[in-house]
Formats: C-alpha cells, structure tokens, sequence
C-alpha cells in the first residue's frame, strides 16, 4: 500500500481498519544470495539499496529481536554534515543529500527537519579551530557560517554567555543539519525493503557463522541453518561478538553511550545546539521534549544502560551551558551500545574472508550517516567495490597507516 492523502481520508472514513502491516512476517529460506546481519538502521537501509539500485532480489536481513530495537531507536536523531577531514565529510555530505530525498524515496514520513545545527565555541583557539572546520566544508561544497556571540545573542538568547570558565564566544551553524524522527527512519527503510521482496526475520539471533575453504557458506541461527552467497555485518554494538564468530578480531570496542528527555515544553529551542567545552548537545522534538546527551560511559560495555556518574556529568554539562534546565525534569532515558573504532571514523569494508563484509565503527555518527551507510555497504556488496566517498573508510587503514581522527584523540576509543 503506498501512503497518501487519500489513502489517509479513505481508510478514516472506514474506521481505520484495512490498513496492512508495514511488512511481512517471512519463514528463514534456506539460502539467500546475500544475508545482512543487523535489523537496525544501517542494516535496513542495506537491504533496501541492495534491492532498489543494484537489482538484486533475494536478500534477508536477520535481526535477534524486533526491528529498530537497537542503535537506530536508542540515539538523539540528529543529522549533520560538518565534518573537517576529507575521509569523513565527503560520506557525510552524501549521507546529508540522502536524508534531503528520503522521505519521497521511501513514501514514509521520516520527520526530517533541518532546523540547523550550531557547535559553540568558548576560546580562541577553539574559534579558529572551527573558522578551519568550516573552510574544509565549504571546499567539499558545503556551506557553513561562523557566528560571533552577537549574533549567537540574538538567535539562543537562554544561554549561558557570561560564564566565568568557559564563556560562550560564538559557533559554527550548518543551516541544513537538524533532526529526524529516528524509529521512523528504521520503518521507512523496512517497509521499502519489504516491498522490494526483501525478507525481515525478526528474532533470529545469529550464533555462528558456517566457513568452508575459507569462503562462508551461511550462518547457524536460533532459528536454523541459512545458507548464503554473501555476509554482511551491520551489528552496530554487537559488531565485535559477531566477529569473533568468523575469527575476526576488530579494532573496535564497545561503549554505552546514554540519551534523556524531558517533559514536554513550549517551543524553546530552535535549532541543535552541542557545547564545545564538553560534549553534550540538545534540541527539542516535535513533541516539546527536550532531547539531549553527552559523552560514552568510559568503561566497556555491551549492556544497554549506563551509570549514574555519567548521568550527573551530562547534567552539569546541560546546566552549565543553559542554566534553565535546573528547572526542567527528566522523564526517561536510554543507551545504546556504540562501536567506537580506533580513530573514531567509520568501517565499510572488504574482510580477509571473500564473501564477508563489514560495516562498524560508526562511533557517535551512526544515525546521522544511515542512508549513506546504507548505500555504500550495499554499493560493495554488489560490486565487490568500494564506493568512492567510502574509500577512505576501508578496515585495513589502522595497519596501512592511515586512520581518520576528525579530533586528534589518538588511538583511544573512548576519547573519539
């Protein structure tokens, strides 16, 4: 069923009881040309490429427990393209022109709304730090505007501009960045896929992965063998548990980065804020809750919640950057289990396994670059070659030499 108009005023005016699931509920064939392992938003957007720009037909993705229920639903929904290196910004741009089309592409409300986003600066060296940030971004064609704090005056008035440690001097807008609705990007990308025939099996956890003459031929499941051609990885957080089944030892680990809403307020905060002396960034939904978050917890982790400590340092963040959040309350939060790579940049890549791919690393950038994710991953795994603005993201840059650390951290996971 395609989602219009009059499909909406139809199925009102007949008690809105024929409308059909969003998809399928397939049984496991017994072999697919390619498995993408990982129902979340990168896997998804996977199947869906697969399927619409490369033609290919029988494709499963296979998800231990419903789809979205990882990273994709777990994250702040913010979508921006105001990176500096050329590694990065390039992929990040691609990803940016793929939001800007997805809503018509997918015929799914994504709740895309670019609303801008702003990166405060306290210093002066910070400041020309971003004047550098926002030059290598109009050379890849994307434009930026540095603001001073007369100008930042004008536009976020609520906050903390005199503040005797770090004063707030001015910030970086990208005008086209902002938010989108994160669970209905993972459904759009479902049921485009579906259509396309693509199977969604959901509480099928993988537990092996099945290798002769060192090509893998399937994957041992909760829910039996199936065989395929091809293997994709896309398990975000998981990604180095999966691996392992294959013998891969990634350069990855596994944090818990949290997220928190509010209770509901007027219309606030315009645009997406992030502060530079610390890492904590907020933005308000469409529903008047303030939506914010900060850092990883330092430790690693598989687990999906992360530790009061954390939680008061993200606090302190968000009150010292706008002090009239001491007012606000908190109604829930969550945490996602992040794949930080060495050098804080992504992975889409070959594996020394022929038929295995790769897709990990996303660190804080994984909801951001899902469409472009998507696209490449899929882009490799039907030409067994690596898209152009994804390759600089190959997996054996760390033993080559050449990692992309957008923030200088070092081979430090949990600084990136």
């Amino acid at each position: 069923m395609r989602y219009s108009a009059f499909s909406i005023v139809k199925n009102a005016l007949t008690g809105n009881v024929n409308w059909k699931p969003a998809w399928r509920q397939p049984e496991p064939k017994p072999f697919y040309d390619v498995i993408i392992v990982g129902g979340g938003g990168h896997g998804l957007a996977t199947a869906y490429y697969l399927a619409k720009e490369f033609g290919l037909k029988n494709i499963a993705v296979l998800e231990k427990g419903y789809l979205g229920s990882g990273n994709v639903g777990r994250n702040t929904t913010i979508v921006r393209s105001n990176y500096m290196l050329p590694g990065n910004e390039p992929f990040y741009e691609f990803s940016m022109k793929l939001w800007e089309r997805m809503e018509q592409d997918l015929n799914y409300n994504a709740m895309l709304s670019q609303r801008g986003i702003i990166n405060l600066y306290h210093n002066d060296g910070q400041r020309d730090a971003y004047i550098r940030r926002g030059n290598a971004m109009w050379m890849e064609g994307v434009a930026a505007e540095l603001l001073d704090r007369a100008a930042l005056k004008k536009m976020l008035p609520f906050l903390n501009f005199a503040h005797a440690r770090f004063p707030i001097m001015g910030g970086l807008l990208q005008k086209r960045g902002g938010t989108a609705r994160h669970d209905a990007v993972a459904w759009g990308y479902a049921r485009a896929a579906d259509r396309l025939g693509v199977d969604l099996i959901q509480n099928c956890e993988v537990t092996g992965i099945r290798r002769e003459n060192g090509v893998v031929t399937g994957v041992e499941t909760s829910r039996g063998f199936i065989g395929c051609g091809k293997l994709g990885l896309a398990a975000a957080g998981n990604t180095s548990r999966v691996g392992q089944m294959a013998d891969l030892k990634l350069p990855i680990e596994s944090h818990v980065l949290q997220a928190f809403v509010t209770e509901g307020l007027k219309p606030a905060i315009d645009h997406v804020i992030t502060y530079g002396a610390g890492h904590f960034y907020i933005s308000q939904s469409d529903k008047g809750g303030l939506v914010f978050g900060a850092e990883i917890d330092g430790y690693n982790s598989y687990a999906q919640r992360g530790n009061l400590a954390t939680v008061e340092h993200v606090m302190e963040e968000g009150v010292t950057m706008i002090p009239g959040l001491s007012r606000v309350r908190v109604l829930r939060s969550w945490g996602g289990v992040m794949d930080m790579s060495m050098d804080g940049s992504p992975i889409i890549s070959h594996t020394p396994i022929d038929n295995l791919y790769l897709n990990c690393g996303w660190c804080y950038g994984g909801f951001k670059a899902t469409p472009a994710s998507g696209f490449c991953f899929a882009h490799l795994i039907a030409k067994n070659e690596t898209h152009p603005v994804a390759r600089f993201l190959r997996l054996d840059r760390f033993e080559r030499g050449y990692p992309i650390d957008e923030h200088g951290a070092g081979p430090q996971p949990n600084l990136h």
